[in-house]
């Protein structure tokens, strides 16, 4: 059959299926169909020029490197570019160099700010130091000295053992009845109860069955974080307790003034009473004052703070911190009446009428800084950081403070 030949109508439509089929119709309605289908197909090439080039150039270079790894990406991004105006060209030129000074000043911020370990961290390197253990158990003939307020918090299996060896430095013996568990099982359990993990390498821990065992013996302990909070809101198993260099002006011996606070309901449930393994974790400066402070068969460890220094409005702030790795400037006494602090003085000097929290955020790293207490300061920092405002981006870039701020501020 020729070019022109048709085939019979299908389905009853009357519409010949050949290859030559002609339009029918009035030239105008022709003509007004083709003005149709011009206008809508250039509707389309503007919509289409309306989407972000950037993101189809990064598409097509994706796409490209999936093919192959030596792909021309300079030719890539010429063909792309080549019907591009100069404005859009200065476009992407001005955002790649954007792009590198973001990714430069992000590089800088990182090198500026130190990794500042988390209280599981801490913890870790506290059961290994052995800082300030208050009590030894003794298991198969090993010595394994420990923290009482960690133990009588995380585990109910302590709790009732430790009850019958109350005395400080106890040594206390431990029988467990679960079969096949060594000392290095028994060294991972008591990291577990320091850390909230286990540490497979450290023993043959893949014993489901001795576990489980183990967990109906020992019980099973809440969130490591959970029973921080505990210990930092109820005082429970509370073994020091802060005093500030004001409150002792009418008491010469701060340890006579100690053991007379115990009977003092305001200070027995107020936020300064804390547990000396957990300060002694967290920060050098608490470390060494503590080891200086503790003596035998004390009950109660007083740590005297120069309020000058680290004023006790501050104190709830920092004790969460050292609990919990959460600065929460909520949580500063403004009523306190401890001395004026650094940031007051300052705003006094500046003839403002009361100190902003980057202000007190100001201060408090300080104080962070003085205690060897990173988290204290970079929790302090990203405050900073979101309270950046143009009122006091030239108070936070003049501050001597940390770098990581200043860079923060710069972007």
């Amino acid at each position: 059959m020729g070019v022109n030949a048709s085939y019979p109508d299908r389905q009853g439509t009357g519409i010949p299926t050949g290859l030559s089929i002609r339009a029918s119709g009035t030239p105008g309605r022709i003509a007004g169909t083709q003005l149709f289908l011009a206008n809508d197909s250039e509707a389309a090439r503007e919509k289409k020029k309306k989407t972000s080039k950037f993101a189809t150039l990064r598409k097509k270079l994706i796409r490209a490197r999936r093919h192959s790894r030596s792909y021309d990406h300079a030719r890539a991004i010429r063909e792309f570019t080549s019907s591009w105006n100069i404005w859009e060209l200065q476009g992407l030129v001005e955002e790649y160099e954007a792009t590198a000074a973001l990714k430069e000043l992000a590089i800088h911020a990182a090198l500026a700010r130190p990794h500042a370990n988390s209280f599981k961290e801490d913890l870790s390197s506290l059961y290994d130091c052995k800082y300030c253990t208050d009590v030894d158990l003794i298991y198969r003939g090993a010595c394994f000295p420990a923290h009482r307020a960690i133990l009588l918090v995380r585990c109910a299996f302590f709790r009732n053992l430790l009850a019958r060896y109350p005395q400080y430095g106890a040594q206390v013996p431990v029988n467990i009845r679960t079969p096949g568990v060594d000392l290095p099982m028994f060294s991972a359990l008591l990291r577990y109860l320091y850390t909230g993990e286990f540490h497979t390498e450290d023993s043959s821990l893949a014993n489901y069955d001795v576990l489980v065992q183990l967990g109906e013996e020992f019980g099973i302990p809440n969130p490591l974080e959970h029973d921080l909070r505990t210990l930092l809101e109820t005082g429970q198993y509370s073994d020091t307790v802060l005093v500030f260099a004001t409150d002792m002006d009418h008491h010469p011996d701060v340890h006579t003034h100690c053991q007379e606070s115990m009977t003092d309901s305001r200070i027995k449930n107020s936020e300064l009473r804390c547990h000396k393994a957990i300060l002694a974790a967290r920060s050098p400066f608490f470390r060494k004052l503590l080891q200086e402070r503790v003596r035998p068969g004390e009950e109660m460890t007083c740590m005297v703070l120069d309020d000058s220094v680290i004023p006790k409005q501050y104190a709830r702030v920092l004790l969460n911190t050292v609990y919990l790795d959460t600065v929460d400037l909520s949580l500063i006494v403004h009523n306190s009446a401890s001395m004026c602090s650094l940031s007051e003085v300052q705003a006094m000097v500046a003839g403002k009428g009361h100190i902003t929290q980057v202000d007190e955020a100001m201060e408090i790293y300080q104080i962070g800084q003085f205690l060897d207490f990173p988290m204290l300061s970079q929790g302090c920092e990203d405050v900073l950081v979101e309270q950046l405002s143009i009122e006091n981006l030239v108070t936070v870039l003049t501050w001597s403070g940390g770098a990581w701020v200043w860079l923060g501020a710069q972007t």
